[in-house]
């Protein structure tokens, strides 16, 4: 007997909220860099910033990033690796924390600047030795 794909693209509910098949995110993002499943939104973003990969699933890319430049896609690689590490519950992020592979990061603004203590010492943010931008960190040193 031989197997057959159905072709109802039926509703379904996840926690609450109705879905339908096939619909990735409500955010649609810029259709010209757009992945399957991430929304890639350009807007302004703090000087020095290319991207930031968010816990909603989506990027953004700073609108100072030259469309379809290597640099483009190099924050887009980048920033994808720490969106697929969220969707699998190995990096997550509020406001006082940020939790990789099980240990919590203490956050906080201190003098206007957002910090994060790892090994005992406020660092700040930007900073690109954290142990969840080992991984994610491909080469970017061009700064916006």
């Amino acid at each position: 007997m031989g197997f057959k794909l159905g072709s109802e693209r039926g509703n379904y509910a996840v926690g609450g909220e109705v879905k339908t098949k096939l619909s990735f995110n409500k955010q649609r993002g810029d259709s010209s860099i757009s992945v399957p499943g991430v929304p890639i939104i350009r807007k302004k973003l703090e000087p020095g910033v290319g991207g930031e990969a968010n816990m909603d699933g989506s990027i953004y890319i700073n609108e100072l990033v030259e469309p379809g430049s290597d640099y483009e896609k190099e924050i887009i690689n980048h920033e994808m690796r720490h969106a697929t590490d969220i969707k699998i519950g190995k990096l997550s992020y509020a406001e006082d924390h940020i939790k990789f592979n099980g240990v919590v990061y203490p956050r906080q603004n201190i003098g206007g600047e957002d910090m994060i203590m790892v090994e005992g010492e406020w660092l700040p943010a930007g900073y690109p030795n954290f142990p969840w931008e080992d991984d994610a960190n491909n080469g970017i040193e061009q700064n916006v």
